[in-house]
């Protein structure tokens, strides 16, 4: 079995734990429930390097059904069509703008706000262009499960500003592409959103 398939059954069966543990009420379930949690963290933990003890720290017990997390990514063309990309600090690769959804704000706030604080940039966003199962493409592994979601947005404002957690912000050629940031795009999903856009098929793609 392939890493990354293993990776996929022990979030699935992590899952599983989690979603037994919060609506069984039989006390030998709760704890079968319990212990197949352990074994999928420890499992988890040999496969990408965490402790237990970190696992269980960025994991903790659910209080409400288990579902996937959600990103959010606007696409921002230039005049001349180069496309839009920010420097992560982290990894010192390059992304759309944009990040985790939150909490009381829309899919389309969340990409106005992210664009803004990572670019400076005033955006209206026009279109949904895709939404993305990370598992059914070829990211970097990791423990959470995640949906992402691209956005094409206008930008209303011209005059860049790079935020305090991105390193850099520059426009590029679709056939020169920097070193991206697997873990949170592909080169094959920009350059198929890309391609939406200068085609105008609108139809949102989806997995």
């Amino acid at each position: 079995m392939q890493g990354k398939e293993l990776l996929e059954h022990c979030k699935r069966l992590k899952t599983i734990a989690d979603t037994g543990i919060l609506y069984s009420t039989n006390e030998y379930d709760q704890e079968r429930y319990t212990e197949l949690r352990a074994m999928s963290l420890e499992l988890l933990s040999m496969i990408g390097g965490h402790r237990v003890e970190e696992l269980n720290a960025a994991f903790l017990l659910v209080t409400d059904h288990p579902t996937a997390k959600v990103d959010v990514r606007g696409v921002v063309l230039s005049d001349d069509k180069r496309i839009l990309l920010v420097r992560e600090s982290i990894d010192g690769r390059w992304s759309l703008p944009g990040g985790w959804a939150e909490i009381g704000h829309s899919p389309m706030e969340t990409v106005i706000n992210e664009c803004k604080e990572e670019t400076g940039l005033d955006v209206q966003v026009e279109k949904l262009l895709a939404v993305f199962d990370k598992r059914k493409h070829p990211h970097t592994p990791q423990a959470t499960y995640v949906y992402k979601m691209v956005f094409y947005c206008t930008a209303t404002s011209h005059e860049i500003q790079k935020g305090f957690d991105v390193l850099d912000v520059q426009y590029f050629p679709i056939d020169n592409l920097p070193a991206l940031s697997q873990n949170r795009i592909l080169e094959s999903q920009i350059k198929m959103v890309y391609e939406k856009i200068i085609k105008q098929a609108w139809e949102a793609y989806f997995d």
